[in-house]
């Protein structure tokens, strides 16, 4: 039988599509032809050959893509159905491109671009359920040979899993990491679309990662990613479960929906499984090879790491004791703020024990970390505290205000809007938290994406109003967000902690399909800067 397709070296190739140029994200450069035969076989998937096929000629993939625009010469496209287009609409410039075949449905199969035959047809129930599988065996499954530890929770992922690398670069590991702010291999710092990647990118990641010597990647897996099977093809060494709240039940039908696509991560996917069980959330999903963390506890699912000796000090720091099932004892000054994040910390101390990290590492790792974003401190000199933080769901909300509480004798100020197109239920619940533990509450527009912002403002007003008068603080609409921002700088008095949330590490805001430059983080910088100079505002 002759082959088509032999080892083939590439690297982040730009595709073109109608003369648009795409940079595709990024390809191992040496990749191994894998036979469709062979897809189809271990898929469960049926094979429609190309019209001319001589049976003869055995067709190989040498890589995945479901964009066509990303499409590189010897690709598998998965055209994948929509809510509104089939990715089979769009089989025609993959093939133009390269596409040596295309994974679909028995809808998508029948579509012009592919009935004409041109190239052979992957058909599959649910082309979306395999081919992450199928990258990863294109790709040499890469995960088998990384450490990847992933992170699933409402909140926490992104800090939990800054922690696990701080810990492992603390132990000389060249490490990878996956995320809503960035995703890094080495020092090499990529665009960051999706908290998690969709699943040929993943694999094709992972298999770059092996590749340059990584050895461990912390990643965060969204409740996204796994319902929609991003990470199929992943074989996790650990998977960590943080807690859960009220968020995307614009995606979720309910709470239950959501935690059963979390619960995914838990499905066997993962070799090592560790859950904070300080909720019942995480209690529900305990076996009895789950390792356990608790900060609070409960006498009937009690934590197998725990923190004692808990100080908060004035500086945002924290110090505590972490104990562990095997004897593990040890000091640790975590230098970010609130309970939350002690429960994140504990978090990582056991998934880095998990993998082999020494105590001293994990010690270290935790107090030298820095999170973009996540309870960031901008210092320009004043006289009170700034803090920006990503804080955009209301229990994380409720948590980075009460951290912030317990941090001053002075007032607290907050900036707060809720995104645009995401689940609605949430904001009146953000306003009442906000307003029940702010001194001044300045709402906001975060990302209004192609809703009205004022009446994204309105639901967060109803609910900040319906807090008794007696249990809330005063509570004003300022639309723009600079405005808000310097609004509240300039209210600040010594001693005070003025906290922009919601927005974190972002860079941009988007408005009707427009993102315009924006972070909180230099737009807060600017205000105080504003005001700390000769004849600066001041309310």
């Amino acid at each position: 039988m002759i082959a088509v397709g032999a080892r083939v070296a590439f690297r982040d190739v730009p595709a073109k599509i109608e003369g648009k140029a795409f940079t595709a994200p990024p390809r191992p450069s040496l990749i191994e032809p894998v036979p469709l035969t062979t897809l189809v076989a271990r898929a469960g998937a049926r094979l429609v050959p190309a019209a001319d096929h001589d049976p003869e000629i055995e067709v190989s993939a040498t890589g995945a893509t479901l964009r066509a625009q990303h499409v590189l010469p010897g690709d598998l496209f998965a055209a994948l159905p929509g809510a509104k287009a089939h990715g089979a609409d769009f089989a025609g410039d993959a093939i133009h491109a390269g596409a040596v075949a295309v994974l679909t449905d028995e809808a998508g199969a029948v579509r012009p671009a592919l009935a004409a035959g041109e190239v052979p047809v992957i058909v599959h129930e649910d082309p979306r359920a395999v081919i992450g599988e199928m990258a990863a065996w294109i790709y040499g499954e890469p995960s088998l040979t990384l450490s990847v530890i992933g992170t699933t929770g409402t909140s926490g992922k992104t800090t939990t899993s800054y922690l696990i690398e701080s810990g492992l670069a603390a132990a000389g590991h060249h490490t990878g990491l996956i995320g809503t702010v960035e995703t890094r291999i080495g020092d090499e710092r990529l665009a960051s679309g999706f908290t998690t990647p969709e699943a040929p990118d993943l694999q094709a990641l992972f298999a770059v990662m092996v590749e340059r010597g990584v050895t461990h990647v912390p990643m965060e897996v969204s409740s996204h990613a796994l319902k929609l099977g991003r990470v199929n093809g992943t074989r996790f060494a650990i998977g960590a479960f943080t807690n859960l709240s009220q968020d995307h039940l614009d995606f979720h039908s309910d709470m239950e929906d959501y935690f059963a696509a979390k619960s995914l991560l838990f499905d066997g996917r993962s070799t090592t499984e560790i859950v904070c069980v300080d909720t019942d959330w995480g209690r529900r999903l305990v076996t009895p090879h789950t390792i356990t963390v608790a900060l609070a506890g409960s006498p009937d699912v009690p934590g197998d790491w725990t923190a004692t000796d808990l100080v908060a000090h004035p500086t945002g720091e924290q110090s505590f004791t972490v104990d562990g099932p095997d004897g593990q004892h040890f000091g640790v000054t975590l230098p970010l703020p609130g309970e939350f994040n002690v429960a994140n910390a504990l978090l990582a101390a056991a998934c880095l024990t998990a993998v082999g990290v020494s105590e001293e590492h994990v010690a270290a790792g935790l107090s030298t970390v820095e999170v973009p974003g996540r309870m960031e401190r901008v210092t320009m000199g004043q006289d009170f505290t700034a803090v920006v933080d990503y804080s955009h769901k209301p229990a994380a909300v409720a948590g980075a205000l009460d951290a912030m509480r317990a941090r001053t004798k002075g007032r607290v100020i907050t900036v707060l809007g809720c995104g645009g197109d995401r689940d609605t239920g949430k904001r009146p619940m953000m306003g009442a938290e906000a307003a029940r533990r702010s001194d001044l509450l300045v709402i906001t527009d975060d990302n209004p994406r192609t809703e009205d912002p004022a009446e994204i403002r309105a639901a967060m007003m109803a609910g900040a109003l319906e807090v008794p008068k007696d249990q809330r603080g005063e509570v004003i609409e300022v639309g723009n967000r600079r405005d808000a921002i310097e609004t509240a700088v300039a209210r600040a008095e010594p001693g005070d902690i003025v906290i922009v949330a919601g927005k974190g590490h972002e860079t941009g805001q988007e408005i009707q399909g427009v993102v315009h430059p924006f972070s909180d983080t230099e737009e807060l910088a600017a205000a105080i800067r504003e005001r700390l100079e000769p004849g600066g505002s001041r309310w």
